[in-house]
């Protein structure tokens, strides 16, 4: 008989406080056990929590037990009740039950039992799907950021020197005060002074870094290059 810890969730304070729908689950879930042969240790809930974050105090509870090896499974009646993102469910997958020896994944709407070569081919298969998405997500993001810095759109990150947020929150301009500062710089880098040369310079006519202090070679080496 193998141990498993079996998790129940609803999303919402009125299903939790109605409770038909925890207890809904929690016969589906006893009677896969009995079916099955399966020792339940104990039945976690989660009350009024969302699936949008792996971040819940039941689920945290289940962790403990899979990662203390008091349980050999986890049991939950759909695996939208774990949980509604593939990107989440792939990285416990990851974390859990795509270890070679790792605890089983038992869900009994999806009939998922990770113990027979079918259920690990399911596993498999949303693994796969999961790193995907992954995948297309990146590919999303980065088309998105090539496409904004084209249009002169700020695409996050560290505003380059000479340049300032615009009031929209969403284009640069330039920085009058730091436009100076490169002036002068290049300025001084036209008359041949080398680096270190010209960041005295900058030091005699005052400018400094948005932290107030000394402008170093390197620092005039990204402003003539």
């Amino acid at each position: 008989m193998s141990r498993v810890v079996a998790y129940v969730r609803v999303s919402t304070d009125k299903q939790a406080d109605h409770g038909v729908s925890l207890e809904a689950q929690r016969e589906k879930v006893m009677a896969y056990a009995a079916l099955y042969d399966l020792d339940v240790v104990e039945v976690v809930v989660d009350a009024g929590a969302s699936a949008k974050t792996l971040d819940r105090e039941g689920l945290a509870r289940v962790f403990e037990l899979l990662d203390s090896g008091t349980v050999e499974g986890l049991l939950v009646a759909k695996l939208d009740r774990l949980t509604r993102s593939v990107r989440d469910l792939g990285e416990l997958l990851d974390r859990y039950f795509r270890r070679s020896g790792g605890p089983a994944l038992l869900s009994v709407a999806e009939q998922i039992d990770t113990r027979s070569a079918a259920g690990r081919l399911v596993l498999n298969i949303l693994g796969s799907v999961s790193e995907w998405e992954r995948e297309a997500i990146g590919e999303r993001t980065s088309t998105a950021m090539r496409h904004k810095a084209a249009r002169g759109e700020y695409t996050g990150g560290r505003v380059p020197y000479g340049f300032r947020l615009a009031s929209d929150g969403v284009h640069l301009e330039e920085d009058p005060a730091e436009q100076a500062v490169l002036a002068a710089a290049r300025a001084a880098h036209a008359k041949g002074l080398s680096l270190r040369a010209i960041a005295r310079e900058l030091a005699r006519q005052g400018f400094t870094t948005r932290r107030g202090r000394a402008f170093h070679a390197k620092q005039v080496h990204r402003m003539v290059a």
